[in-house]
Order: C-alpha cells, then sequence, then structure tokens
C-alpha cells in the first residue's frame, strides 16, 4: 500500500480529523489521529498489519518470537500484527501507572519482542513499554506503528518501523497559532475526561 492509499483508509472511516485538538499530551494540534475508528474494522486492521509487515526486513521478521503491545492503543493493532507475522500477541497494562504484563501473560527469558504501538508522538510511551518488556525478561530487537506523527523525531535503541511518517505539528496553549486559536478546542481521544496539562 502507497501512503496515499494508507491515508485515504484513515480519512474513509474519520479516523483522520482536522480541526484543533487537544492531544494526549496536552498539547494543540490541527490534525487529530483516532486509530480505534481505523481498527474497528477487522478486514481494514488486517490490510495495515499486513502492510506494515511487509516494511520490517526479512531478518528481523524472522527473529521476531512474539508482539508486545501496550494497552490500550495497541492491543488491537498488535494483536493483528501477531496475526500477519503467524505469533502470539500479549498486551502490557498500566493499572498503577506503570506498564506490565498481567491476566497471565509472561515472556520466556530473552524472548526476542516486537513491540507494537498504534500512534507514536512522542516516544515516551514507546519507551517505557520496552523497559516493560526488559524488565519482564524480554528482548525488544524492534519497534513498530501504523503512525509515527513525532516525523521521525522519537527515537528508540532499536530499529523502528512505523507504517506512516507524519509531520503533524503540535502547539503548547500558549503558542497557538491564530488561525489555530481561532477554533474552538475539542479533546477526542480516550482520555478525553483527563484535563489538558
Amino acid at each position: 500500500m502507497t501512503e496515499d492509499e494508507i491515508l485515504a483508509e484513515f480519512r474513509s472511516c474519520d479516523a483522520l480529523l482536522e480541526g484543533h485538538f487537544i492531544l494526549s499530551s496536552g498539547r494543540h494540534g490541527a490534525q487529530y489521529l483516532q486509530c480505534a475508528r481505523l481498527l474497528m474494522d477487522p478486514a481494514r486492521a488486517s490490510r495495515m498489519a499486513e502492510a506494515l509487515v511487509t516494511k520490517i526486513p526479512q531478518n528481523i521478521r524472522r527473529s521476531i518470537d512474539i508482539v508486545v503491545s501496550p494497552a490500550m492503543g495497541g492491543v488491537i493493532i498488535g494483536h493483528e500484527m501477531g496475526r500477519a507475522l503467524g505469533l502470539e500477541a500479549l498486551f502490557l497494562e498500566r493499572p498503577d501507572g506503570t506498564f506490565e504484563l498481567r491476566r497471565g501473560f509472561r515472556l520466556k527469558p530473552g524472548q526476542k519482542v516486537l513491540m507494537m504501538e498504534d500512534v507514536v508522538t512522542t516516544g515516551l510511551s514507546s519507551r517505557e513499554a520496552i523497559q516493560a518488556i526488559r524488565d519482564a525478561g524480554g528482548d525488544v530487537i524492534a519497534a513498530g506503528a501504523l503512525i509515527d506523527r513525532s516525523n521521525g523525531a522519537a527515537q528508540f535503541d532499536v530499529p523502528f518501523f512505523p507504517l506512516v511518517t507524519l509531520d503533524v505539528p503540535s502547539y503548547a496553549a500558549d503558542e497557538l497559532p491564530p488561525e489555530l486559536a481561532a477554533i474552538p478546542a475539542t479533546k477526542p481521544g480516550s482520555r478525553a475526561g483527563i484535563p489538558a496539562g
């Protein structure tokens, strides 16, 4: 799939919105990605995972033993990546603010892991997920995401394979450009009830 075809999939299901949004980081932006809308169609989710698998070099693909993703956003695409790779897929949760494996999920010592996200903005939560996987005994050999909205600025100590890289500027509340400040802000994400900070 080309980048234009992938973004057309996002737009067709209102997963890529235009306006004034308060992002989960608290920053403001003119575009908002809601991957859950994209992934609610299992056939579309499968197509996205299959397209991403082709971006991962074969030597890395063959080395992956298991896929681990952070909840909530990464759960569906992590599962689909597991399916596309023919591997099991686990997910991390944050019951007390720190990622951990629960529900009887375990990694074998040294098990080679693909850490899979839906959207990477700053990379902080992905780095926290990678560390949690390592703490659980896994060996993270690559990270993947549907969308890298950092435009390549998010850095990891493993190879990173996004399906699409977008340059989506974000702004602090006191740095809004006039055209964005003129539009009322909405907070459409999964943390909509949490005050922006």
